[in-house]
């Protein structure tokens, strides 16, 4: 298009914004698709509870929606009226209020979207507009255009949020909310103030518990959950709670509902034990993001008992490894990690040298000396069990931190 859009000039009046050129329309259709794969990038970029793989299912709404409300003010630039809204377009963007209300996030990040969005789109308009010999006039009058058009959108978006966490099913979300809070007081709730929440929340109070921990900023897709569980995912560490054992059936719901991030799954305790499972858990969360943990996306606890005992309190095992591993403070580095490391295999196999040598790759003879020396620096602490099993544990869990994976 080479003829001017619109040289007349002049300040644009207050009020309702006026028609546009249809010609607009024809400038900014084709840069549609690239504009939305920009608009979407800037918003995972900017906002990090978008930042999931654009192929999953919020990806994919995210999509949707960005593509549609291009189109529609697009359509009515064509059409003459880029202020005038349909009801499904309205209907449209106050589900996107309910979604974030029932998704747990905050308005804040679908707000923020929406002014990504309309920065984009008018850097866009601004970079292509020049090629079109658009009139400052007209250029005016689109800004107004665009910025009304987002303006709308967050406005519909928020009275859809609104009108969600109103709702019945949100009341019943707050209370469950309220209950996990209450099951997790330490110390622990009395348990006719449980049961009176529990019932207000229309949830049975269980024999037993298991807390998950999950990873801070993960995205949890809440349709995936069982019913009957507590969830509190706007805390810091979010975290939710299942009534019952760790079946198959659970494992396979949490797979579901946190499919791109890390999750630990505490043991199983009594409702006034929740604190426990919940610790124990976001333990086996710190270890594995240290991997110290060698685990997939799904820690349990249960299958790392021993190294979450001996890892518990890490600054007490400093004090305790200072003092049994004091006999060694005289030797370089080297020969201490050598007599350790001997010590060790020594303490958890009582192999013969020959077997402790094939273990540690050495020659059996190496060995013989080795413990001759060990002999020489611990004296009768290698015969006396209570020393030996000090020096064990301490052995044992300066292994996991090293050399998690053995």
């Amino acid at each position: 298009m080479t003829q001017t859009l619109d040289h007349q000039e002049g300040r644009v009046p207050a009020g309702p914004v006026p028609p546009l050129p249809r010609e607009l329309a024809i400038m900014m259709r084709p840069e549609l698709p690239s504009l939305t794969d920009e608009i979407i990038g800037e918003i995972r970029r900017h906002i990090p509870e978008y930042a999931g793989p654009i192929d999953s299912p919020y990806g994919q709404v995210l999509r949707a929606s960005v593509e549609r409300q291009l189109s529609v003010f697009v359509d009515r630039v064509e059409g003459g009226h880029p202020g005038r809204a349909r009801s499904g377009d309205e209907d449209a963007c106050r589900r996107l209020g309910e979604l974030e209300a029932r998704e747990g996030r905050s308005m804040e990040c679908l707000q923020a979207a929406f002014r990504i969005s309309g920065q984009t789109a008018w850097r866009r308009i601004m970079k292509v507009a020049p090629k079109h010999e658009v009139s400052p006039a007209v250029m005016a009058r689109l800004a107004d255009a665009v910025f009304d058009h987002m303006d709308r959108l967050a406005a519909l978006a928020l009275d859809g949020y609104v009108q969600a966490k109103r709702s019945p099913a949100a009341v019943t979300e707050e209370r469950r909310r309220r209950l996990l809070r209450l099951l997790l007081d330490r110390p622990p709730a009395s348990p006719a103030a449980v049961r009176e929440l529990a019932s207000a929340a229309g949830w049975t109070v269980p024999q037993e518990v298991v807390l998950v921990a999950i990873q801070p900023r993960g995205r949890c897709v809440r349709g995936a959950l069982d019913g009957d569980v507590l969830t509190d995912l706007d805390d810091p560490a979010p975290h939710l709670l299942f009534p019952g054992p760790v079946t198959p059936g659970r494992l396979a719901m949490l797979r579901a509902a946190i499919p791109e991030h890390r999750a630990a799954v505490g043991l199983p305790v009594v409702p006034s034990r929740a604190s426990d499972s919940l610790r124990w858990a976001r333990q086996a969360l710190a270890l594995a993001a240290r991997d110290v943990l060698t685990a997939g996306p799904l820690v349990q606890c249960e299958e790392h008992l021993s190294t979450l005992w001996l890892l518990s309190d890490v600054q007490l095992l400093d004090q305790l490894a200072r003092r049994q591993l004091a006999p060694f403070d005289g030797l370089t580095p080297a020969q201490a990690d050598r007599l350790t490391e001997t010590l060790r295999e020594w303490l958890v196999t009582r192999g013969t040298a020959a077997e402790i040598a094939e273990r540690l790759h050495v020659h059996p003879q190496t060995v013989r000396y080795r413990m001759r020396q060990l002999e020489r620096i611990l004296g009768d602490r290698l015969r006396d069990p209570d020393s030996r099993f000090g020096i064990e544990v301490v052995l044992r869990a300066m292994r996991y931190r090293r050399h998690p994976s053995e």
